[in-house]
């Protein structure tokens, strides 16, 4: 398994001469996170983005993400032309970045995306303070279900970095009038579009989970578990359609096995984030450090599980706590992660080397 970090570009307080400190660290997970979506890659700008991270003496194989148009989710009349720009964002970055990277690797570039209407990862509290005095990202049901986004009551990064209050209302109306299966439909339209040119230029798309993998707000939500998991491999029957196993993600409903999922999907999984949570109600969690006695969630088995079933592919801490003073952008500080990568990195070792002894 490869680790890997995720990186803001030149706005992330967290600069790549400190990420390449991280013992054992080989690649970065990074994106061109100030064009709006459904607007096209052009190719210099990626080659530009890759020059910086490989000055750092980092590689870059990982892309997170190229965002889907709102207009491509709900089937609007300018889906065709969106899901055309996306395409063509694939293959600005199939051109810089493939089909092997500098360090000679041969894993194929892998273009995460999610299918999450109108909000991205959704959370209660950005800075909950945990009892060791660090402070984390936390979901509380109750307090979701009594706030309007639209009123600023809950504002999380990348909610309005690309719509306006009057998009998001706008939006929220034209979503709370589709159903789940309407919204199987257009990412069944999208896959099929895509997975083919994706393929063709010998990269993977891995899609990540809802989070939390619930609908939220009265919008559906459908990547959630095993079942969906199972339906939307078989849309497109093709490698290059693939997962990006989010063991925060689907691990905050307690009817998701990850070790299952990690067996049964062994052979689709791309990407893998990696980090702990803390089931604290049927829909409310907080996040923990990655260390699994700190949350709900067996690391130690996720990773053997992986390895065991012969995934080979990135992966990274995901969200961290604030620690020791940290300030910066919620969830992606530098501390938290790094101490969470190397507790992985001692995981992918110790299953290695016990799955060698038994061999």
């Amino acid at each position: 398994m490869v680790l890997t970090f995720r990186w803001y570009d030149e706005p992330d307080p967290v600069g790549l001469d400190r990420i390449r400190q991280i013992p054992g660290l080989s690649g970065i997970v990074a994106a061109l996170y100030d064009l709006k979506p459904g607007e096209a890659w052009p190719e210099y700008r990626v080659a530009a983005l890759r020059a910086r991270i490989e000055a750092a003496g980092l590689d870059w194989r990982v892309i997170e993400s190229i965002p889907v148009h709102e207009e491509i989710k709900y089937g609007g009349p300018e889906r065709d032309a969106r899901i055309e720009a996306w395409i063509d964002s694939a293959r600005s970055v199939a051109k810089v970045l493939g089909p092997r990277s500098p360090s000679g690797s041969e894993e194929p570039v892998v273009i995460t995306y999610n299918f999450m209407p109108v909000f991205d990862w959704t959370r209660s509290d950005l800075g909950k303070l945990l009892p060791d005095g660090s402070k984390a990202l936390a979901y509380e049901e109750e307090v979701v279900a009594k706030m309007d986004p639209l009123e600023g009551e809950l504002e999380l990064p990348g909610w309005l970095a690309h719509y306006s209050r009057s998009d998001l209302y706008r939006l929220l109306q034209r979503w709370r009038e589709i159903g789940p299966e309407e919204l199987w439909s257009n990412i069944a339209y999208f896959l099929r579009a895509v997975v083919p040119v994706v393929e063709e230029l010998g990269m993977r798309l891995a899609i990540h989970p809802d989070d939390p993998p619930w609908p939220i707000f009265g919008i559906p939500r459908i990547i959630t578990d095993s079942t969906a998991l199972r339906r939307l491999l078989s849309i497109v029957d093709s490698r290059a359609n693939s997962i990006c196993l989010c063991s925060g993600s689907f691990g905050v409903l307690a009817s998701n096995d990850l070790v299952a999922m990690a067996e049964e999907f062994s052979d689709r999984i791309s990407f893998v984030h990696l980090r702990n949570v803390k089931i604290t109600g049927p829909r409310s969690f907080q996040e923990s450090a990655h260390w699994s006695s700190s949350g709900s969630l067996d690391m130690a088995a996720i990773v053997r599980a992986l390895i065991a079933s012969g995934y080979s592919g990135p992966f990274r801490p995901d969200h961290g706590r604030m620690i020791w003073g940290e300030e910066g952008r919620p969830g992606y500080g530098l501390h938290d992660r790094a101490l969470g990568a190397q507790y992985l990195l001692g995981l992918v070792d110790a299953t290695r080397l016990s799955l060698r002894s038994t061999s």
